[in-house]
């Protein structure tokens, strides 16, 4: 192992050199050009019951929700979310999504988003198993 025992100013020369190598590094590239959006819109309401929000940006985002707490049985609250929010995927594609949320869970809809496959037809030999044991139901185990 090679140590090195600089004395102080040869520390601070080396200190000074790395911190001019870094203020002179060209980070340009790392910068986004989402940095330098401005936020042109921005409402926001929030009651104890309920809320609602809206923002817009000047590159092409925007959101709104709303949101309420709704009786969904005995002593049983649950918060029913509503909104839609939009902006460009980096692929220059324009995404589009409504959602809501409620007991039932979380339901967005877009066009963006994958679909399940049609149905598929049940295979022959698994109807017959069907029709099989729907005339011919098991008997009853009696032995408990």
């Amino acid at each position: 192992m090679v140590r090195l025992f600089l004395d102080a100013e040869a520390k601070f020369l080396v200190a000074l050199a790395l911190a001019v190598a870094c203020a002179h590094a060209d980070v340009a590239h790392l910068k986004s050009p989402e940095a330098d959006a401005q936020v042109l819109k921005s409402i926001a309401d929030v009651q104890p019951d309920q809320y609602n929000f809206a923002f817009e940006t000047s590159n092409g985002i925007s959101a709104q929700e709303s949101g309420v707490l709704k009786n969904v049985g005995k002593d049983e609250l649950a918060l029913e979310v509503q909104g839609s929010n939009q902006y460009t995927a980096p692929d220059g594609q324009p995404i589009q999504l409504t959602f809501i949320a409620n007991e039932n869970g979380y339901q967005p809809q877009g066009a963006h988003l994958p679909t399940p496959p049609p149905p598929q037809e049940i295979p022959e030999y698994i109807k017959r198993s069907l029709e099989y044991i729907a005339a011919h139901p098991p008997k009853p185990d009696n032995k408990f």
